[in-house]
C-alpha cells in the first residue's frame, strides 16, 4: 500500500513537473521576440557581390594582393581598437549572449565596427554606452579643454599630443602621448613583414619600392618619404594603406586612422581623365576670393586614377562606402607634388543604380528627373575630390604657418567635404564655360548634384559628409536655388540662381579656411548643418531604398 502510494506520489510530481517545464516554455516562446531588433539596421545595406577578374594576372601579383589582403585583415583589427579599447570585449560579450539574434548582432557591429549605428548618429544598438568623442585614441573621459591646458602647462607635449600618430594616454594622473608603433606593436610589426615581404614578391618597380618605403613607415611613424613615394605608383596594382583620415576623431580632429584601400588600375579610363591634370592651376585661380588667399604653390602633379576596388581595410570599411579618395592629406607633400584622386568606379556604379537613381523619384519634380546623369555623378565625384587639392591648405595665422586643418580641428571635415562638393560643381561650371565640356549640360550637372546632397544626408549630420551636404542645402535653400514643392512633396531646381548661389557658398566656405577661423567654422555649421524637415519628410518615403551598399569582394 505504501509502496504504491509512493509510485502515485512520484508520477503525480513527475506530472506537475513536466506540466511546469511546458508552461516555462510556452512562456519563453512567447518572450522571444518574432523579428530581429537588428533586422531594419542591417537593410539599410545592400549587399552586392563584386565581380573581378584575375585571370590574366601573374603569380607575383596575386601574391601581392593575397599579402595585402592580410595587411587589410590586421588593420581592421587595429581600427577596431582605435574605435574603442573596449570594442574587443563587446564583441566577444555579444558572442557568448544568449541573445536569439546575436548572429545578426554580430554582423551588424562588424559592419560599423562597434556596437554604435554609423548611420544614426553614433546611438548604441547593443548596450548603452555612448561612443566617446575622442573614441579609442583618447582617455574616455579626456575633454577638449583639459587636452587644451595639458598643452598649455606641458608646450614641450605639444609636438607629440598634436602628432596624427599618437594615442593619448593617462599615466595616473598624468597624459601622455604613445606612438601608433608601440600602442599597437604587435599588429603593426605583422604589417611591416607582410609588406617587405609583399615588397619582394612585386615586380613593379614603383610597387616595390613604395611597399618596402612604407613597411619601415609603419616601424617609425614617419609617412612623409613613403607617401612621396606612393605619388609615383605606376602599376596595375593601385594600393594605399596607412593612417590618413581624421574623421572619426571627434574630439579634435587631429589623430589619424588606419585604413586600406587595395584596387587595380583601368588604364583606359584613367587616360581618358589625363584632360584634367592640368587644370589645377586654372581653377585655383578661378576661386572667388582674393589672391593672396589662393594656394598656387600647391604642387601641380595630379595623378588621375580610374580603378575598380579589390578589398577595402579599416577606416573605409564601417558603414557609408567610399567611392573615391583624395591622398595624401600631409600639406607638404601636397605642396612638393600635389595630390592623387582615385575613383572606385565599381563601387560608385554599384551606388549609382541601386541607391541614386531609384531615390530620384522622390526628389526631383517629374520635368528635372531625366536629367539625372551617371557621366555627371561621376564627374562630380572626380571634381570632389580635386577640389580637396584646392584653395587654402597651408596657411599663416597669428603670424604662424599653420594649416587649416589644425585651425578648425574638429570643425574641419565637415566644412572641408561640403566643400569639396560645392567646389567641384563650381570647377565643373568653369571647365563648361571654357568649352571643355558641354556647356548645355550645366542641368544636368547641377540636377545631379542636388540629387547627391540627399544620398549624403542620409548619412546623418553627425558624420562629415552628411553634415557638409545639409550646409549646403541649407545655404542654397537661404539663396532660392531651389524650392519645395509640398503638394507633390518633392523639389524644383532654379538653375540661374543655383550657379550663383554655388559661387557665393564657394567663396563664403573659402575665406574661414583661408583666415583659420575656428569660431567662423562651427557658428557657420550651427547654422546651417542642420536637418530641415522636409528633408526628413522625403527621406522618409525612401526606406525602401537601401542607404548603403555592402560589398561582397572574391578572396584574394
Amino acid at each position: 500500500m505504501i509502496k504504491n502510494l509512493t509510485i502515485v506520489s512520484v508520477c503525480l510530481i513527475f506530472l506537475f513537473s513536466c506540466q511546469t517545464t511546458q508552461i516555462e516554455e510556452k512562456k519563453e516562446v512567447e518572450k522571444k521576440p518574432e523579428k530581429s531588433p537588428y533586422a531594419e539596421k542591417l537593410a539599410q545595406f545592400k549587399k552586392i557581390d563584386m565581380e573581378l577578374d584575375f585571370t590574366d594576372f601573374s603569380p607575383s601579383e596575386r601574391e601581392v594582393l593575397h599579402k595585402l589582403g592580410l595587411v587589410a585583415q590586421i588593420l581592421d583589427r587595429v581600427y577596431l581598437k582605435q574605435v574603442s579599447i573596449n570594442n574587443e570585449s563587446v564583441r566577444d560579450e555579444i558572442e557568448a549572449s544568449n541573445d536569439p539574434f546575436k548572429n545578426e548582432a554580430l554582423e551588424l557591429f562588424d559592419l560599423h565596427f562597434g556596437p554604435w549605428d554609423t548611420l544614426d548618429n553614433n546611438k548604441p544598438f547593443y548596450g548603452s554606452a555612448e561612443k566617446p568623442k575622442g573614441v579609442g585614441v583618447y582617455p574616455e573621459d579626456l575633454t577638449k579643454e583639459e587636452f587644451n591646458s595639458w598643452l598649455t602647462a606641458h608646450p614641450e607635449d605639444a609636438e607629440a599630443f598634436k602628432s596624427l600618430y599618437t594615442v593619448i594616454i593617462r599615466e595616473g594622473e598624468l597624459l601622455k602621448a604613445v606612438p601608433y608603433s608601440q600602442f599597437y606593436a604587435k599588429e603593426i610589426e605583422e604589417v611591416a613583414v607582410l609588406l617587405d615581404e609583399a615588397s619582394e614578391v612585386s615586380e613593379n618597380a614603383s610597387l616595390k619600392k613604395f611597399l618596402k618605403m612604407r613597411a619601415e613607415s609603419f616601424r617609425t611613424d614617419s609617412y612623409r618619404d613613403s607617401e612621396m613615394a606612393w605619388m609615383d605608383l605606376d602599376g596595375r596594382i593601385e594600393v594605399a594603406i596607412g593612417p590618413y583620415e581624421v574623421y572619426t576623431d571627434e574630439l579634435m580632429g587631429m589623430k589619424a586612422f588606419f585604413e586600406v584601400f587595395i584596387t587595380i588600375r583601368n588604364p583606359d579610363e584613367s587616360a581618358k581623365l589625363d584632360k584634367y591634370k592640368g587644370s589645377l592651376g586654372d581653377l585655383e585661380r578661378n576661386l572667388p576670393i582674393p589672391d593672396e588667399h589662393k594656394n598656387l604653390n600647391r604642387g601641380s602633379e595630379s595623378p588621375l586614377a580610374v580603378v575598380d576596388q579589390v578589398l577595402g581595410g579599416g577606416d573605409c570599411k564601417p558603414g557609408v562606402q567610399t567611392i573615391a579618395f583624395n591622398l595624401p592629406n600631409d600639406e607638404y607633400v601636397r605642396e612638393q607634388k600635389g595630390s592623387k584622386k582615385v575613383m572606385l568606379k565599381n563601387v560608385m556604379k554599384a551606388k549609382y543604380q541601386a541607391i541614386l537613381d531609384p531615390m530620384a523619384n522622390f526628389i526631383l519634380d517629374e520635368n528635372q528627373r531625366p536629367l539625372l546623369d551617371f557621366e555627371y555623378f561621376f564627374l562630380e565625384v572626380l571634381f570632389h575630390e580635386m577640389s580637396h587639392g584646392l584653395g587654402p591648405g597651408s596657411i599663416v595665422k597669428d603670424g604662424v604657418k599653420t594649416t587649416v586643418s589644425a585651425c578648425l580641428q574638429e570643425t574641419y571635415s565637415k566644412i572641408e567635404e561640403g566643400k569639396a562638393d560645392i567646389m567641384g560643381m563650381y570647377n565643373l561650371f568653369y571647365l563648361m564655360d571654357k568649352g571643355e565640356l558641354p556647356k548645355e549640360d550645366k542641368q544636368k550637372l547641377m540636377t545631379t548634384y542636388f540629387a547627391g546632397l540627399f544620398r549624403s544626408m542620409r548619412f546623418g549630420i553627425h558624420e562629415a559628409h552628411g553634415a557638409g551636404a545639409a550646409f549646403q542645402y541649407q545655404y542654397l535653400l537661404e539663396k532660392e536655388a531651389f524650392s519645395y514643392q509640398s503638394e507633390k512633396g518633392n523639389f524644383i531646381i532654379d538653375f540661374e540662381k543655383m550657379e550663383k548661389a554655388a559661387t557665393d557658398l564657394v567663396r563664403d566656405i573659402c575665406m574661414i579656411q583661408a583666415l583659420g577661423d575656428y569660431q567662423a567654422s562651427a557658428d557657420f555649421l550651427a547654422k546651417y548643418a542642420v536637418e530641415a524637415p522636409e528633408v526628413k519628410a522625403v527621406v522618409a518615403k525612401m526606406d525602401k531604398i537601401p542607404v548603403d551598399i555592402k560589398p561582397i569582394y572574391p578572396q584574394l
